[in-house]
């Protein structure tokens, strides 16, 4: 499937779900594609890119950024604490703010460097012990919490259980970020992304459809 599919299917699905045509933003996500099938999507003219990894995201994207103007860096994947400060510094938005003391480290690095990326915080919405995310018993303190560090958080985020209907999960973080009065919904992903849109997600975050399947490590 290329990227012009991709952006086809979400059009339709913005206009099946009556909203209108432009209000969500593809994530391509980038992480562990060889630079040459990110170079082939830049020159399609997509701007916007996720990355799980920091370091990956350090090693790839300042260089990209020299070519290309008008890139939007997205880190999407589990934030350690001692990486915050090289995440804020390349990424104009994170998404996976879980916890009080990310959240405190990052409002800290806001003072010292004068800005803050754009926040989503993540919801482990099924509460899934292996998972990342601040539980959905927890998450309307959290988000008070984060608002009261005064952190520019825009919505919430999750990544339903695999074996679980997502739409479940889809409608569960739309209902804790209207009750806390944030509308950025940061959910679906290549299987998913039309149901998330349905239910009112504002950014997707495609990988496999867009790039193919990942390389096995070490190719």
């Amino acid at each position: 499937m290329s990227l012009s599919d991709i952006q086809t299917r979400i059009h339709a699905a913005e206009e099946a779900a009556g909203r209108p045509k432009g209000c969500v933003t593809l994530i391509a996500v980038s992480k562990m594609q060889p630079d040459a099938r990110v170079i082939d999507v830049l020159e399609q003219g997509h701007r916007v890119f996720g990355e799980n990894r920091v370091q990956e995201a350090a090693r790839k994207w300042p260089g990209f950024r020299e070519t290309y103007q008008g890139i939007e860096l997205h880190i999407i994947g589990p934030l350690q604490t001692n990486k915050a400060r090289a995440a804020m510094e390349l990424a104009d938005v994170i998404h996976t703010v879980d916890r009080p003391k990310l959240a405190k480290t990052i409002a800290r690095l806001a003072q010292e460097m004068g800005s803050c990326p754009d926040l989503f915080i993540q919801v482990n919405t099924g509460e899934e012990p292996q998972k990342a995310g601040i539980l959905p018993a927890e998450a309307d303190a959290f988000v008070t919490e984060c608002q009261a560090l005064d952190l520019p958080v825009q919505g919430l985020m999750c990544i339903p259980p695999v074996d679980e209907e997502p739409s479940l999960h889809f409608a569960l973080l739309a209902k804790i970020a209207a009750r806390n009065g944030l509308t950025g919904l940061s959910m679906g992903m290549s299987g998913d992304f039309e149901t998330a849109i349905r239910l009112g997600a504002t950014h997707v975050r495609v990988g496999s459809a867009i790039f193919g399947e990942r390389p096995p490590a070490g190719d």
